[in-house]
């Protein structure tokens, strides 16, 4: 009975630290994707929507060059970071559905 009762919470515990682990990759993606950026177009700054000098084509592929990166570097970072919980407490750290 003491197992079920950690595991149920368990997900309440493992919130800060995905919370961190969410800023972290945040960080980690936006460095990738402006390196990324000055790969493909020799720039430094990737363009915003409200770029008046930019046209659609660049907004928009910019926004899905770093939509892309961060979902990858998000995914990666929250399935490597469930995998230690797992490890140290033997207890995978989201319910049946996988929402933390």
């Amino acid at each position: 009975m003491a197992k079920t009762k950690s595991k149920k919470k368990l997900p309440l515990a493992y919130k800060p630290i995905g919370f961190a682990l969410g800023w972290t990759s945040g960080a980690v993606a936006g460095m990738a994707f402006q390196k990324t950026w000055k790969l493909i177009r020799h720039e430094d700054d990737a363009p915003d929507a409200l770029d008046r000098d930019r046209r659609w084509g660049e907004i928009l592929l910019a926004a899905a060059i770093q939509g892309a990166i961060f979902s990858v570097v998000r995914s990666a970072v929250n399935r490597a970071g469930a995998k230690a919980i797992e490890r140290s407490t033997g207890s995978w750290p989201a319910d049946d559905k996988g929402i933390a």
